[in-house]
């Protein structure tokens, strides 16, 4: 029988040792798609509620999801870079106690275990027994909120954010391109919202959440933009025209 690598995972169940790490892409990917498809399919909208010449509502397409991605991407990136920087910086400032001022420290540690209902002799013998196997991590975890096993990745959050607008992206685009002027419109808020329910699924069905409340939210917020877009486009090309 296979053994664990981490001792911690035998108390867990079988899809709670790796829940924090699915997390982190999680909420960058279904971020991204649901960006994705509620910007492109919102500006599509008010792009062909506007003129239904299809070399300006793929211009259009083709520009939002450029700047979108990259923008999500790149924003994506630097916000966990910056996360990531914090939690470095806190993790260097503990070390450099957890050296300078160990007994502090150890008190610090058994106060805490207090806080969770110990008695003080069960928290003092708790805090010296966790001081001897890790002293870092478990402050890190107590204290300052932070696994340092379980730490944000800047890059892998960018490009999951990237990747997954330019796809929500594509299906509005190709619901506008592919059909005839007078479908164009219905049909891609109908295919909008099922996208939506979908990545409102999939995002509950991983993180455990409840789903009609995560597919519900994203079906009102993309209904909602794309109602607000579309009105927009009709002002604006009956203005023009």
């Amino acid at each position: 029988m296979a053994k664990s690598t981490h001792k911690a995972d035998l108390f867990r169940g079988p899809d709670e040792a790796d829940i924090s790490s699915r997390l982190n892409w999680l909420r960058a990917g279904v971020l991204g798609a649901n960006d994705g498809i509620v910007s492109i399919a919102a500006l599509l909208v008010g792009v062909a509620a506007a003129t239904t010449d299809a070399n300006v509502i793929f211009t259009a397409a083709m520009a939002g999801i450029a700047a979108g991605a990259l923008s999500m991407g790149v924003g994506e990136y630097v916000s966990v870079s910056s996360q990531r920087d914090a939690e470095d910086a806190q993790l260097a400032r503990e070390r450099i106690w957890q050296h300078a001022r160990p007994e502090w420290e150890l008190e610090q540690l058994v106060r805490l275990n207090m806080e969770t209902g110990m008695s003080e002799t069960t928290a003092r013998q708790a805090a010296r027994e966790q001081h001897n196997h890790d002293p870092l991590t478990i402050h890190a975890k107590m204290h300052l909120g932070i696994d340092p096993d379980e730490l944000t990745n800047p890059l892998a959050a960018g490009i999951a954010s990237l990747i997954a607008f330019t796809l929500g992206g594509i299906a509005p685009l190709l619901t506008i391109l592919l059909l005839p002027d007078h479908l164009r419109i219905p049909v891609t808020f109908v295919a909008v919202l099922a996208a939506l329910a979908g990545t409102g699924y999939a995002s509950a069905r991983v993180g455990y959440a409840p789903v009609p409340r995560a597919v519900i939210r994203n079906m009102i917020g993309g209904t909602t933009a794309m109602a607000i877009t579309y009105g927009i486009g009709l002002v604006v090309g009956n203005a023009v025209v």
